[in-house]
């Protein structure tokens, strides 16, 4: 039985309209962070280079982080099922 991770909460100044953007890949559907979420994560990660994150920053980064893993296995759990289902079983 597959158990999928839970997210605790979304980051109040997530996009709710736009967050995920879905792509194709080899004919796979996969879910990706959109323009605006990664251009935010850009611009905490180069700030974070030169000056220390406020503590909101710092929480929101985490939590971008934490919805960048959980659709990373989505995906990965994504594929693998499309995957099983064109090998041919013995």
């Amino acid at each position: 039985m597959l158990i999928l991770p839970k997210l605790e909460n979304l980051r109040d100044t997530l996009p709710i309209e736009g967050a995920i953007r879905i792509e194709l890949v080899e004919g796979i559907p996969m879910f990706r962070a959109s323009t605006t979420v990664t251009n935010r994560i850009a611009e905490l990660l180069d700030k974070q280079q030169t000056l220390p994150l406020n503590p909101d920053e710092k929480q929101e980064l985490n939590l971008y982080e934490e919805i960048d893993d959980y659709l990373s296995f989505v995906n990965r759990t994504v594929r693998n099922l499309f995957l099983s289902q064109i090998q041919p079983t013995v």
